[in-house]
């Protein structure tokens, strides 16, 4: 692959501006609007229900939607004529009267439908273990930083760490802002993102450091657009093959698993952008320079010119 020379650093202040811009949305819709907790976080009615001949869910899916069941899921459950349905609670309705509801509704549709089961369910996800999640979750950045401080240094586990967090943040953000329905499903996606963004950073953390090591003449600026070049064909390759595959679920794997690959992709898309951008900028903005990582060197070593 042909080596490039693209001046990153140089775009370094425009993407401190988009990246602030994205990280102000993210938080100010996470503040004023919160995520739309699905029914994993919010418990609610369940109902099972039998058709007379096979039904398509997304056609269910719309006719709750329009008798104001919102964020419904409706799935098959055991054969094509056999539908259960997740409803979450509605302020000031008993839950226990929803299977009823959604029965009288989907015989003045379908015509004769059996009620096969209607029980209330609790979250799946309770406030105890939301707040250990969030417990956890620092505990695993900063695990992250304590290795990328011994691996590297001090001031690449801060960038490391600050690519994570705003990577969080613009794909909680996203799901805030379009309202798109949060389970836990897309909390696991969102953990996914976590492992890919920092797996990105640190193959090109290792880069940088390999150059700053090496390459004795040459400012910190142009050590780091020299490492990100020569890294470019490595993370577009890796990150456009991840892309095909979640695109894929997107187009057809349906509506359940729809919100995974959603989170999935913007997670893909942002980590990429953050491992080039938040975490390499992040280390000019630090200070970096070649005492913090260079070897001694050597007797009768060539100095090396960045080209």
């Amino acid at each position: 692959m042909r080596k490039t020379n693209f001046d990153f650093m140089g775009k370094r202040m425009i993407a401190a501006g988009v990246s602030g811009f994205l990280l102000v949305a993210s938080v100010v819709a996470l503040v004023a609007v919160g995520l739309n907790r699905g029914l994993d976080f919010t418990g609610g009615a369940l109902v099972e229900v039998g058709f007379a001949a096979p039904v398509v869910p997304q056609e269910v899916r719309e006719q709750l939607e329009s008798a104001g069941f919102a964020n419904a899921v409706v799935q098959n459950f055991g054969s094509e004529t056999d539908i259960l349905i997740r409803v979450p609670p509605r302020a000031g309705v008993d839950q226990s009267t929803v299977g009823d509801e959604i029965l009288v509704m989907l015989r003045s549709s379908y015509g004769e439908v059996a009620l096969r089961r209607s029980e209330v369910v609790g979250p799946a996800v309770g406030e105890e273990l939301t707040e250990k999640g969030g417990i956890a979750m620092l505990v695993a950045l900063a695990v992250v930083m304590l290795y990328i401080m011994f691996r590297f240094t001090g001031k690449f586990a801060i960038g490391a760490v600050t690519a994570l967090a705003h990577d969080v943040i613009v794909a909680l953000g996203a799901f805030a802002v379009f309202r798109w329905t949060f389970n836990l499903a897309e909390l696991a996606a969102i953990l996914a993102v976590i492992g890919y963004s920092l797996n990105d950073t640190i193959v090109v953390s290792d880069r940088i450091r390999e150059n700053f090591r090496i390459v004795r003449r040459g400012k910190p600026v142009d050590i780091i657009n020299q490492s990100l070049n020569e890294m470019l064909g490595r993370t577009l390759v890796t990150s456009l093959t991840t892309l095909l595959v979640l695109v894929a679920l997107l187009l057809a794997a349906g509506e359940q698993i729809r919100g995974f690959a959603t989170a999935l992709t913007i997670g893909v898309v942002v980590g990429t952008y953050s491992s080039i951008y938040v975490a390499a900028s992040m280390l000019l903005a630090l200070g970096i320079s070649k005492e913090d990582l260079t070897l001694p060197e050597k007797e009768g070593q060539d100095d090396k010119l960045v080209p």
